[in-house]
């Protein structure tokens, strides 16, 4: 089937990528994943490139392209050189909707050019110990100041992809208790510079995958937060959160596709030169027949994906849409990447081999942005179940 997703301008994106990866990425990618994150100056590399202001405004210093296609493209670039732009990626996808969405004239002014420059590296910073994809059992809190000049932070925060390099952290904290009627009120979303006096970064945390990543604790004290760095309405973020939450669950979406596609070509190339019992691995029928089924599957999660690509474009993709296709697509690529480890053997078990780091990354997709099981929900619930 001809794929209609991309044009020309998309192809020469992704040449553009392929090329940068293969001379500033691959080289060194053993480096990041032993370091367990990439360089700060490497997000600098990415900025010059124009990845960072795509979906910017000219006046900002962007492109002024108001589309999530070109991110799609990079996905598709980085799964399949089995590679990963460290924690840039919250950087646009997480970071910019909020402030496209909710930052006043003055305040895209001050945040958009260091922005788009990679000045300044954002991300967000929503989950807390013990609450995990409970939001509305956030603790900590902003409490603003007698002269109403500032609000003061306290609180911790966990899980924060980003949160070593960040420079401005979007934090989501209560400014008022939540009511009887409804638990999700009193959240309020503060941009805050990660300088400031109170703000700590913890444990840069181990993880199982995404190892270039960088991934840490925060934690709070006393910080003065600016009145002008409140984002959007006060005592709105819950509403706010749930708003981009269908970007970043197509973004996912999109990249568990994308992780399943490559898989399948290193399985692929493996097999066809992998020899056993005097013959290519891929000479056996059951090779064939898992690769098949594992195409099969693939060709399904594209169908997906580009639909709720278009639909983002359009400003149509909704949260139960969003779900749907993030369920399906994380489901589909931790079948996929198993069975293509699977036909690895031993080898398939091996960090120098990208299916093994694969399968680690993947792992994850059916639990942040909401866990399956919170997927299921929200479509259920949009069913009227």
């Amino acid at each position: 089937m001809r794929r209609t997703l991309f044009d020309e301008d998309h192809e020469a994106f992704r040449e553009t990528i392929r090329a940068f990866i293969e001379a500033e990425v691959v080289p060194v990618y053993d480096e990041w994943f032993a370091a367990g994150q990439a360089p700060r100056d490497f997000y600098y590399k990415l900025a010059e490139l124009g990845v960072f202001g795509i979906r910017v405004d000219e006046e900002y210093g962007g492109a002024g392209i108001d589309s999530y296609k070109f991110e799609a493209v990079l996905y598709e670039e980085t799964a399949r050189a089995g590679v990963a732009f460290g924690g840039s990626g919250v950087h646009v996808l997480l970071g910019l909707p909020y402030i496209k969405l909710l930052a006043t004239d003055e305040q895209k002014k001050r945040y958009l050019p260091k922005f788009v420059s990679g000045e300044e590296m954002w991300a967000i910073a929503m989950t807390e110990p013990g609450t995990g994809s409970d939001l509305a059992g956030m603790k900590t809190t902003a409490k603003l100041s007698e002269d109403g000049t500032h609000y003061v932070l306290n609180g911790a925060k966990t899980f924060i992809t980003g949160g070593v390099h960040a420079d401005r952290m979007i934090v989501c904290a209560r400014t008022a208790a939540p009511t009887k009627e409804d638990r999700r009120h009193g959240i309020s979303l503060f941009v805050v510079d990660t300088k400031a006096e109170g703000y700590s970064v913890g444990r840069k945390l181990d993880k199982l995958g995404l190892k270039t990543s960088d991934t840490a604790e925060l934690a709070f004290v006393d910080v003065k937060v600016p009145a002008e760095d409140l984002l959007g309405e006060e005592n709105k973020g819950f509403y706010y959160l749930g708003h981009n939450l269908a970007s970043e669950r197509w973004g996912i979406a999109f990249g568990a596709y994308a992780q399943a596609k490559a898989a399948v070509r290193f399985a692929k190339q493996y097999v066809q030169e992998r020899v056993v019992f005097g013959q290519p691995v891929a000479a056996f029928q059951n090779t064939k027949f898992e690769l098949a089924a594992c195409q099969a599957e693939v060709d399904a999660a594209e169908a997906v994906v580009d639909r709720a690509t278009e639909a983002l474009d359009a400003g149509e993709l909704t949260p139960a849409e969003a779900a749907s296709a993030k369920l399906f697509t994380t489901e589909v690529a931790h079948r996929v990447i198993d069975r293509c480890l699977q036909l690895h053997g031993g080898y398939g078990f091996m960090n120098e081999y990208p299916i093994a780091r694969l399968y680690a990354d993947n792992r994850v997709n059916r639990i942040y942005g909401g866990t399956s099981e919170i997927m299921k929900t929200i479509i259920a619930k949009d069913m009227g179940l």
